[in-house]
């Protein structure tokens, strides 16, 4: 027997748990500035979080997925991304959101049941929150193909979970893409969880990134807890997806650090000995002892990003809870033409129980 066809999968890291350089950083990285930015960008990421996580504990939010852990994904990716690219995110990527220009007050009012949240004042191409599993990549090679066919240099980024990698709508879109040559970049969030299921469950693959091979496209690991491999790998695949080279699937190991979401219990599942232990290599920590070690960041820096980060927040919650609730009609607007008249009926219902409701009050 002769060997057919061998593939390999490469793995990027540039700086270890401890913030140590494990081979050279790429030209971006030395620029301390762009770091500083970077881990800039992951601190605010996490203060929203940890803010959406308690206004939902307390009636004021709706379910709410936390990027806790996570953040070097999504910050690294939207911030090798030209303007003019479009995101297509899941659920749980806020901090390429943020990134990108939507507001963390837009961002509020999604989560609060507020489609108006979804009506992004500045990235207006880029498609809002995903919730049913790997659809968007669909959406994804759609947009991919149309930019081909438009010879618009832009590249469509979708970012997923791992566990949409075991979906009919990955594959199938993957596959389309890689016979286009489409510029598509799949970024898969391993986080190591799909709400309760472990990644060792979901698939037998040695590697989530080796599933691209099916679909005759490039698969590539990267640590995804290091903010500099993310950018550098994100930024190559864009590169090569732009000069017409076709589409890439970048598998960033991380770890979800908190619950699924907040309707989910991780503690019924996961050892809390093991979480512990995953602290050890999340990424804000990661670029805070490296910046720490070139003496270019200290406490009174942390302090006053810590404190800027907060009133950032503050004043995107004040604006997000001072803005009035839709009309019902809302609920039945750009659904048709003309509403047919049992939707009429219903919307002078719901009228009736919201003017009721109003005297109530």
């Amino acid at each position: 027997m002769t060997t057919a066809a061998s593939f390999d999968i490469g793995y990027t890291r540039f700086l270890g748990p401890e913030g140590e350089c494990v081979q050279p950083l790429p030209g971006f990285a030395s620029d301390v500035a762009v770091l500083i930015e970077l881990y800039r960008r992951m601190v605010l990421t996490r203060a929203f979080d940890s803010k959406a996580v308690a206004l939902q504990r307390t009636g004021q939010l709706g379910t709410f997925a936390s990027s806790l852990g996570q953040e070097a994904i999504g910050v690294g990716v939207a911030s090798a991304m030209q303007t003019d690219d479009v995101l297509f995110p899941s659920y749980r990527d806020h901090a390429a959101q943020l990134l990108r220009g939507v507001t963390m007050t837009e961002s509020l009012l999604y989560w609060g049941g507020d489609e108006r949240g979804s009506d992004f004042k500045v990235p207006r191409n880029d498609f809002p929150n995903c919730v049913p599993i790997a659809t968007q990549v669909c959406h994804a090679a759609g947009a991919a193909y149309a930019f081909r066919l438009r010879r618009e240099p832009r590249v469509a980024v979708a970012i997923l979970g791992d566990g949409a990698t075991s979906k009919g709508d990955f594959y199938e879109a993957m596959n389309l893409a890689g016979v286009w040559r489409a510029p598509l970049v799949l970024v898969v969030n391993d986080n190591q969880w799909a709400i309760s299921v472990p990644r060792s469950r979901q698939t037998a693959a040695q590697t989530l990134a080796q599933k691209a091979i099916a679909a005759g496209i490039e698969g590539l690991q990267v640590d995804g807890n290091d903010v500099i491999a993310v950018r550098e790998v994100a930024g190559a695949a864009l590169d090569k997806a732009r000069r017409g080279d076709g589409p890439t699937l970048i598998e960033a190991l991380s770890y979800r650090l908190g619950d699924h979401t907040t309707a989910d219990d991780a503690s019924r599942y996961r050892d809390a000995e093991v979480v512990s232990q995953r602290w050890e290599s999340e990424p804000l920590r990661r670029l805070r002892l490296y910046l720490t070690q070139l003496k270019a960041w200290d406490k009174e820096q942390e302090d006053a990003l810590g404190k800027s980060c907060h009133a950032e927040v503050e004043r995107a919650v004040e604006a997000y809870l001072a803005t009035p609730a839709p009309d019902v009609s809302a609920m039945f607007d750009h659904l048709y033409a003309a509403l047919p008249e049992a939707m009429k009926e219903q919307l002078a219902m719901a009228r009736r129980f919201a003017s009721a409701g109003d005297h109530d009050g």
